[in-house]
C-alpha cells in the first residue's frame, strides 16, 4: 500500500499558486509583446491583400520592416549598449526617447508603402501606428501608457473591421493581456484601459481618414 501524501501546507500552496500565475503573466507579456503582435498583424493584413507569393512577401517585408524588426533591433541594440536600463524601458526619461525613434519608424514605414503604392489597408494601419506612438511618446513625459495593451488592442481593432466579426473570439486577449501587465505590475489598471483605448481609436481614425470603414 502505497504511502499517503503529505498535503502541502496552505502558505507553500499559496506561494506555487502565485508562481503559476506570475509565469502566465509573463508569459502573456512576452508572447503578446508590442513587436511581436505587429508581426503578426502586418503578416495577416499582407496576406489578405497580396494576390501572388511575391506581391505577399513585399508587402510583409516592407511593412514589418517598420514595424517589428527595426524597431525591435534598435532597442536590443540601446540595452546591449547600456542606453536603456532594461528591455521594458521602465524609466520614464529613456521610454519617451525610444519612442521618439518609433515615431520615426513608423512615419518612414509609411512613406514607404504610399511610395510604393501600397494597398490603403496598410498604409492606413501604420499611419495608425504612427500617430498612436507620437501620442504615447507626449504622454510618457507625465504616465507610463500600457504599449502591450495598445498593441493588442490595436491589432484585434484592425483585424475586425478587417474580416469582421471572424477575430471576434480573440478579443479575450485584450483583458488577459491587461491583466498581466497588472499583475506583474508593470502597469496599473487605468493604464493599460488608456492603452487599450488609445489603440483602438488611433486605428479608427487612421481606417476612418482613408475610407475604409
Amino acid at each position: 500500500m502505497l504511502p499517503r501524501e503529505t498535503p502541502l501546507p496552505a502558505p507553500i500552496r499559496l506561494s506555487r499558486q502565485r508562481r503559476v500565475l506570475t509565469d502566465l503573466a509573463r508569459i502573456f507579456s512576452t508572447i503578446f509583446n508590442p513587436f511581436l503582435t505587429a508581426l503578426a498583424l502586418f503578416i495577416i493584413l499582407a496576406h489578405a491583400s497580396a494576390n501572388d507569393a511575391p506581391t505577399f512577401w513585399y508587402l510583409a517585408f516592407g511593412s514589418t520592416l517598420f514595424t517589428s524588426f527595426g524597431p525591435m533591433l534598435y532597442v536590443l541594440w540601446l540595452y546591449a549598449t547600456d542606453r536603456i536600463a532594461d528591455l521594458d524601458m521602465s524609466v520614464r526619461s529613456e521610454r519617451e526617447a525610444v519612442f521618439g525613434a518609433f515615431v520615426v519608424f513608423y512615419l518612414l514605414g509609411t512613406a514607404a508603402l504610399w511610395f510604393a503604392h501600397a494597398p490603403r489597408l496598410l498604409i492606413a494601419t501604420m499611419g495608425g501606428y504612427a500617430i498612436a506612438s507620437l501620442i504615447v511618446q507626449y504622454i510618457t513625459r507625465y504616465w507610463k501608457i500600457s504599449t502591450h495593451a495598445l498593441g493588442i488592442s490595436a491589432s484585434l481593432a484592425s483585424l475586425f473591421y478587417v474580416f469582421k466579426q471572424q477575430p471576434l473570439p480573440f478579443m479575450i486577449l485584450v483583458p488577459l493581456v491587461c491583466w498581466a501587465r497588472v499583475y506583474l505590475k508593470a502597469h496599473t489598471f487605468g493604464q493599460v484601459v488608456g492603452g487599450a483605448v488609445l489603440g483602438t481609436v488611433c486605428v479608427y481614425l487612421a481606417y476612418h481618414y482613408f475610407h475604409l470603414i
